[in-house]
This record gives structure tokens, sequence and C-alpha cells, in this order.
């Protein structure tokens, strides 16, 4: 039940995002499909945590051997196969254009390939499952954790400096949450745009609060002035 799949059922129940060739592999990714939609339907109908493996299991008329050939739990129906968004921000800094910056390329691949899925009604979807399910919320955590260690690696490779780097891994975890705070916001290529200009330019309080700020005296510290 990952977004592709999502993406892919709302056109045609049956399709698959990758046609497998061979009759093994074909009746394996008929399985695969049939389980992932038997969940599907399930969670929406009951919701994630009323709904365990041998229910998902009896749904789809398979085994509960047979799930866990296939997924290694419950979590895995929601994300198993789910792209690597560090991954692909990796390949995004190593072959952008010649020129261009690390920022313009992430800013650039974000508004390429992820907005167009995260505005499509399965990711939607998706996201309010992973928002209504307490253990859906700790594991997209852990992912995200996770993607950033690889993606401040992958950074840190492309400026030939250590990997725990903190300029590196700061900037992988803020590159990752701008997925997560874009996608609650009414125009996401607007939302993800504003956020980069804050990365490349820094924080600085909003237009409206800074007359405030004035009026009582106040003034942003000067960290690098310390």
């Amino acid at each position: 039940m990952t977004i592709s799949q999502l993406c892919s059922a709302s056109a045609d129940p049956g399709a698959a995002t990758l046609r497998p060739t061979g009759r093994r592999a074909r009746t394996k990714e008929a399985t695969r499909r049939a389980i992932t939609r038997a969940a599907q339907r399930l969670f929406m109908e009951r919701g994630y945590d009323q709904v365990c493996l041998r229910e998902i299991a009896e749904a789809a008329e398979v085994s509960i051997t047979t799930v866990f050939k296939h997924f290694t739990g419950k979590e895995a129906l929601v994300f198993g196969q789910e792209p690597d968004p560090a991954a692909e921000l990796a390949t995004a800094v190593r072959e952008r254009r010649a020129g261009e910056g690390v920022l313009h390329a992430l800013r650039r691949h974000l508004l390429d390939a992820w907005l167009p899925v995260a505005e499509h009604p399965g990711s939607e979807y998706l996201a309010r499952l992973v928002d209504s399910a307490p253990a859906l919320r700790a594991h997209a955590a852990l992912l995200r954790a996770r993607h950033a260690d690889a993606l401040g690696a992958a950074l840190a490779d492309a400026f030939a400096v250590p990997h725990d780097d903190l300029a590196c891994t700061a900037l992988a975890r803020f590159v990752l949450e701008i997925t997560v705070v874009a996608r609650t916001q009414p125009d996401r290529r607007v939302a993800v745009e504003r956020l980069f200009v804050l990365l490349a330019q820094g924080w600085q309080p909003p237009p409206a609060a800074v007359g405030a700020q004035v009026a009582r005296g106040e003034r942003e510290p000067n960290w690098a002035a310390g």
C-alpha cells in the first residue's frame, strides 16, 4: 500500500507499477497486489490499528506465512515499496548540472519529482493513514532519520568532508522535513520555494513581527558575533 500502488490503483485496481516477466514473477506480483489491496480495503474501512495481519491474509485468501513471504510486518504494507528519498536526493546532488548549486539541485528534485506525487489523491490518503496511527507515525519518523543519515553522508561526499559534518547533517534533516511541512500547506509549490529561500538566506522573523519587535525594543541576537 505504497504511494505508487495507490496512484496506479486509482486508475486500474489491478495495475502493477512494473509488469513482471515470467510466470512465477507474475504469480508472485499478483499475490502481492492481492495482499496490498486487501490491506488497503481493511485499513480504509476500520483503521490501521484495528486490523491484524491474519485478517489481511484471510481477506486476500492467502496464508499468514504467504503474507510474511512478501512483507516483513504490517508497517511494510504501508511503507514497503516506497522509493528511498535519500537515494533520490543524493542522485540529484551527484548528477546536478554543471555550475548548479546543491540547494538548487535539491529544490529542483522536490519540485519535479516529489510534488506531482504529493498532490495525487492516493498520497493524501496515505498521509492521513500515517497520521491516524501512532505506530505508523513512529515508523515514518524512524525512516526519515535513517534517510537523513544517508543523505547527510551523500552531501558530505559532495563537499569532500567527513560524514559527521554538522552542516551536511543539518541540511539533510531540513530538506527531508520540507516534504513534511509543505504537504500541510494550501500551495505546496509555494511552500517548497519559500522553505528553500529560508535555507539559502537564513531564518528571519516574519515581516509582520519585525515592527512589533522594534516597538518593544527587542532585536534578534547576533549569534555570529558571539
